[in-house]
């Protein structure tokens, strides 16, 4: 009975050890306090540390490829006991210490192996997210669909876009990507038409154009097997939708109220309309009149200048006349 039990509640160590192994390592499994030999309560003690403890499981969590390495770690702990009590009685106390030892050093070693690098949702067939699973003995895959969600993309006419095949998982090394286009909004594959096959990840449109809308889809291969598919509508906005609607905007600006465009917010124009203190007034009403006053002084030095230069002008063409007149009479 419980043989069956185990069989029922699987751990690493039931996915590793064969059943007749774990029969002879409790062969002679004693109980202290009855002093007799039995078989199930070595079962139920093997249960309880192997197949019940979280750590245990939680160490088993590896990376696709390593259960092997799993399989090594336990049976090199458990088969050294085997070996060592086959048709031999040791008291329960002896099998605790000894189990408890081997689990614990099966957590430190599967600790250390690589692990997988989780799932990445929505979509994709993520083959290295895949974790071992000790309670079920196999890989558990991330049971995404290769079919990723449509993504919606808006371009104006005569402008450039682009869509990009990225994933967020790790992909393989040799990868092939397809691209492929359908006139309408759909996830359908007859109504793809092959576009593009190589390495490139990135689809580029220079220049849109009303017949480049549609449907845009990228696969990706990996040794024939496909990965994931992504899909990409695109929507061309004429030019002309695009100047109908700039001037659209113009005209409902100016049917607001009043016949004009949006006003300042009403704190804004406070901030406009508020005059600087008292202070500041006095003090540049007072920087103005003192300019002024110097202003005038030097208007009214350069007029007196003047008028002194033109005095002396004067001054000193009638004392030229003068001597001539008299040189005039002498010379008579």
């Amino acid at each position: 009975v419980s043989v069956c039990v185990c069989l029922g509640s699987l751990s690493c160590y039931q996915c590793f050890i064969d059943i007749d192994d774990s029969l002879r390592l409790c062969w002679g499994h004693i109980l202290t306090e009855y002093n007799i030999r039995n078989v199930d309560s070595c079962f139920e003690r093997l249960d309880r540390i192997f197949n019940t403890e979280q750590k245990v499981i939680d160490a088993g969590k590896v990376g696709r490829g390593y259960d092997s390495k799993l399989k090594e770690i336990l049976l090199s702990e458990i088969m050294p006991m085997v070996l060592e009590f086959d048709q031999k009685t040791n008291h329960d106390t002896v099998y605790e210490v000894r189990l408890q030892a081997a689990a614990d050093k099966f957590i430190t070693a599967a600790s250390k192996l690589p692990r997988a690098s989780g799932c990445f949702p929505p979509c994709g067939f993520q083959d290295s997210g895949a974790s071992y699973n000790c309670i079920t003995c196999r890989y558990d895959s991330c049971e995404f669909p290769l079919d990723c969600p449509v993504k919606e993309i808006k371009v104006g006419e005569n402008n450039r876009t682009s869509m990009s095949c990225d994933v967020p998982f790790p992909l393989p090394g040799n990868v092939e990507v397809v691209w492929r286009y359908a006139e309408t909004k759909t996830v359908l594959m007859d109504q793809f038409e092959e576009v593009t096959v190589g390495v490139d990840q990135l689809y580029s449109i220079p220049s849109a154009r009303l017949e480049h809308r549609g449907t845009y889809q990228c696969e990706i291969f990996s040794q024939e097997r496909s990965l994931v598919r992504i899909y990409y509508h695109l929507t061309v906005i004429p030019q002309v939708v695009i100047g109908h609607a700039e001037l659209q905007d113009v005209f409902e600006q100016a049917l607001l109220p009043g016949g004009q465009f949006p006003l300042l917010p009403s704190d804004h124009q406070h901030n406009l309309l508020r005059l600087p203190s008292p202070a500041l007034l006095a003090a540049c009403l007072t920087a103005l009149l003192l300019l002024l006053f110097l202003s005038l002084g030097v208007l009214y030095w350069l007029s007196f200048q003047r008028d002194d230069s033109h005095s002396n002008q004067a001054q000193e063409t009638t004392n030229q006349r003068r001597e001539k007149y008299v040189f005039s009479c002498s010379s008579v």
